[in-house]
């Protein structure tokens, strides 16, 4: 029964923050309701639910850090830049004091105290410091978390995670996120098969710095670049062209209904999902703060990578969206695509090149990090879109997390936003990422032999 609370509460904070799509008219937004609600009177809900068992801390503080990006408009999918920090201060504020797992960066020497006290300090600091606007919202909500769950201000967790929160933001201080100065606006080319930005709102490239961050757990953001995108002439190319020319037209589409609905479920905010499902499942299957704050480190940190390798790679390839594609298909050189000059997608393209796909990157690296943390892809969860359009199917099930992966293969396409190399190419960047990450960070500590632990951790699992 908690936890079913608690995921309304979360479902309650994030949706009162998303613009939803208008039933009325595909491929635009409109404004949500009460928008004079404010971060801090949502939170207060989640503050006052009782007090739960240690793992709930990670989650809680988790759910906090994706309303402070939604609050903070964070351009597209940028917003897990901050999640991924605020886990890995977290993860190292938790593990300092049970020593179970590596450290991710932080080592805070003879820590002891409340793991719980540390986790929510860890969070509280970084946030602060990614968010100072809304400092005095997070303080008023640190407060009265402590309070609620019975937690000292003064106990020894709470330097723990002071410690922890200030190594990751000296770490991350100069990462290239988020530039005070930002780059010049990139508009692509005309040549046949470059970007350039696309109807209606014809926008330059969103977050071009995004390609060049320092990632979490990567050498480099382009340690897994994709290869290229096929060559136009090519019966690949054609293929692909076809396929989401038409499944992915506004008008006159082959789609079926089924699949236009997975369009729409799928037509969503990628790190918001992602990390609801993270608490979900933490919620049903995670007992221990330990295995928590590892599970939430290693899929956010793995979704950040993967949209930094997604953006490297557009960078570098700047390969354009179906619409210009289709609209352009009798300048490509290939006379196996015939082109439509008056073709619109079912949704409007966001504004940067298509290979790889941003959704599919992200979405592959958290279902392979949840694989990989479980040790095996068979589990069964749910997922529940941030897409209140009434044709749309709120949440859906899945046996195996790669069932998830694919629908969001296929669901690119009938969008009408994606050509299939390039979800295809992402989801194989978005695990190479995951694998990354689970090989060479927070892996258990062999102790003293006799922990009851396996190679993987799994203990706390269920």
């Amino acid at each position: 029964m908690k936890n079913r609370l608690r995921h309304k509460v979360y479902e309650l904070i994030e949706y009162r923050f998303n613009p939803t799509p208008n039933p009325l008219k595909k491929g635009t937004l409109m404004q949500p309701k009460l928008q004079n609600w404010r971060g801090i009177a949502i939170l207060s809900i989640l503050l006052a639910i009782p007090a739960s068992v240690s793992a709930d801390t990670v989650a809680d503080w988790n759910a906090i850090a994706v309303q402070a990006t939604i609050t903070a408009a964070r351009p597209g999918p940028t917003g897990v830049l901050d999640i991924a920090m605020v886990q890995a201060a977290v993860y190292d504020a938790v593990q300092a004091i049970e020593k179970r797992f590596e450290p991710y960066y932080v080592e805070v020497n003879g820590a002891s105290g409340s793991p719980e006290a540390a986790a929510a300090k860890a969070a509280h600091d970084v946030l602060v410091n990614r968010f100072p606007a809304q400092a005095a919202s997070l303080d008023e909500t640190y407060k009265q978390y402590l309070l609620n769950h019975g937690l000292a201000e003064n106990d020894p967790g709470v330097v723990v995670g002071a410690t922890a929160a200030a190594g990751i933001i000296a770490l991350r201080a100069c990462d290239g996120s988020f530039p005070v100065t930002p780059p010049a606006p990139f508009i692509g080319g005309t040549d046949p098969g470059v970007w350039r930005p696309t109807p209606p709102g014809n926008l330059p490239m969103l977050a071009p710095w995004l390609g060049a961050v320092t990632p979490f757990t990567l050498t480099r953001p382009s340690q897994f670049l994709a290869a290229p995108p096929p060559a136009l002439t090519s019966r690949r190319y054609a293929r692909d062209y076809h396929e989401v020319k038409d499944v992915g037209a506004l008008n006159n589409s082959a789609r079926t209904p089924e699949q236009t609905d997975l369009a729409h479920f799928w037509n969503a905010n990628y790190v918001v999902i992602w990390n609801r499902a993270l608490r979900d499942i933490a919620g049903a299957h995670v007992e221990d703060i330990g295995d928590s704050a590892r599970l939430f480190a290693l899929a956010d940190m793995a979704m950040a990578d993967a949209i930094i390798t997604s953006w490297n790679s557009k960078n570098y390839y700047v390969f354009w969206r179906p619409i210009t594609a289709i609209r352009e298909g009798d300048n490509d050189g290939n006379p196996r695509t015939a082109g439509d000059p008056d073709w619109l997608s079912l949704i409007n393209a966001p504004p940067y090149p298509d290979h790889t796909s941003g959704a599919n990157n992200i979405s592959a690296a958290a279902l392979r990090a949840l694989a990989l943390f479980f040790g095996s892809d068979r589990k069964t969860f749910s997922v529940t879109t941030t897409n209140l359009g009434p044709t749309v199917e709120d949440t859906r099930t899945y046996e195996r997390f790669s069932d998830a992966a694919q629908e969001v293969v296929d669901a690119r396409i009938y969008e009408g936003i994606h050509f299939r190399f390039a979800d295809e190419a992402a989801r194989k960047q978005g695990r190479q990422v995951a694998d990354w990450a689970f090989r060479h960070y927070m892996r258990p500590l062999d102790n003293d032999g006799d922990d009851g632990k396996d190679d993987n951790g799994h203990d706390g699992h269920r």
